[in-house]
């Protein structure tokens, strides 16, 4: 066995994410193309890359039927244009599909016996909604395992407003409008822009271009909030305005050993230094990375004051006000989400943790203050995954 190295994240795509349904942008859009067209945004970045010299390909979906089944990280990189002698694979851990492959090629970069591999997820929720034919285990019922309405996120993101009275209706409006707001600041910016992979797009109106985000209303305003319908719950607090848009999209990026980037003249944007999955119950699962944070902080010996800057993705407003209440984090600290999230970007369920990767990493080439990174999300089922990452743009002066 080699010896362990460091891991870097190379670079980071993803196509514009789209609204799910028959009005989306991608209504008429194969899911395993845009997961294709994404790895070909990635090669066509990183022109000095060798493709025979990608150890694999892992793509996550969480509902792997139809066009996004038959092992996508094989056919996706077949279709993308990679030899046919580099290996694929598909992998389903819900919300942190693209988060899991990520850590799992990581650690075998790590372990020296990968060198360089690319990482992604893909979700067509317009075609392939949240649990389409998927046939739980009678058991869980029967025997009181969980409750019924546990796979119901919605209702999850309820109950953490029931265990919590501080987290407030007020409170999660706010942040919903705020993530609208930063998400747009951050386009006026062009910051979003870099990272985005054009898509065609056929309709009965004819052929377009994504090029942009399709969900984001940055018109948001409380008043408004206030005025929403609680789907979940009669006279409840979760709102569609302070809960993620049922989403379609695909995401990708590229993973190395820190020697064999540095051998092929490939600059990293990020290193890994630690990653942890933990699990709570099903019915709250939005507290999942609560747990899964402190243990990747242990691993990394670290604490929360250490991490600069903050990617969480925004499943619900809720679940991240658990989060940051609970590591004593104010609502509007300028570290959670700077440029917005999930909210106005859409959560393409399986892709969105590498849409947090790319974020993260675009906001340490502007931060070199800042050293140390987090991207966390919550899982269905009572999960949470937590990566934290290390900026190499980082120069110790303390920003203004």
């Amino acid at each position: 066995m080699a010896a362990m190295r460091k891991v870097v994240f190379v670079d980071g795509v993803r196509t514009p994410f789209g609204r799910a349904g028959d009005k989306g942008m991608y209504a008429g859009t194969r899911a395993d193309d845009l997961a294709v067209k994404a790895l070909q945004g990635l090669i066509a970045r990183n022109p000095g890359l060798p493709l025979d010299r990608i150890d694999d390909v892992g793509i996550a979906a969480t509902t792997q039927q139809g066009d996004q089944g038959l092992t996508l990280g094989r056919t996706v990189a077949i279709l993308a244009g990679l030899p046919q002698t580099v290996p694929g694979f598909a992998l389903d851990r819900m919300c942190a599909g693209a988060m899991t492959v990520t850590s799992l090629l990581s650690s075998a970069i790590i372990a020296g016996q990968y060198d360089i591999a690319v990482a992604g997820g893909v979700e067509h929720m317009g075609r392939h909604p949240l649990g389409l034919d998927a046939d739980p285990n009678p058991r869980f019922i029967a025997e009181k395992l969980v409750s019924p309405d546990a796979l119901n996120m919605g209702v999850t993101a309820e109950r953490l407003h029931d265990r919590f009275p501080q987290l407030t209706k007020e409170r999660a409006d706010r942040f919903g409008m705020l993530s609208q707001h930063k998400v747009q600041a951050a386009y006026d910016r062009g910051d979003i822009q870099a990272d985005l992979v054009p898509v065609a797009t056929r309709s009965a109106a004819g052929w377009g271009l994504a090029t942009e985000d399709e969900g984001r209303r940055p018109e948001t305003s409380m008043e408004g909030l206030a005025g929403l319908k609680t789907p979940f719950r009669p006279h409840g607090r979760v709102t569609a305005g302070t809960s993620s848009p049922l989403t379609d999209g695909a995401t990708m990026s590229l993973l190395a050993g820190a020697d064999t980037a540095k051998q092929l003249g490939l600059a990293p944007k990020m290193r890994l230094v630690s990653f942890a999955y933990a699990g709570v119950q099903p019915e709250v699962m939005g507290l999942g990375p609560v747990p899964s944070t402190e243990k990747a902080l242990k691993k990394a010996g670290l604490t929360i004051n250490d991490i600069g800057i903050f990617e969480l993705n925004e499943a619900f407003a809720v679940q991240v006000l658990s989060f940051t209440d609970h590591f004593g984090i104010a609502d509007d600290d300028p570290r959670v989400n700077p440029w917005g999230g999930a909210i106005a970007l859409g959560h393409p369920l399986a892709a969105s943790g590498t849409r947090l990767m790319i974020q993260l990493a675009r906001q340490f080439e502007q931060r070199p203050d800042v050293r140390f990174g987090l991207t966390a999300m919550c899982v269905g089922l009572g999960q949470g995954g937590s990566m934290i990452w290390e900026n190499p743009h980082y120069n110790g002066k303390k920003g203004k």
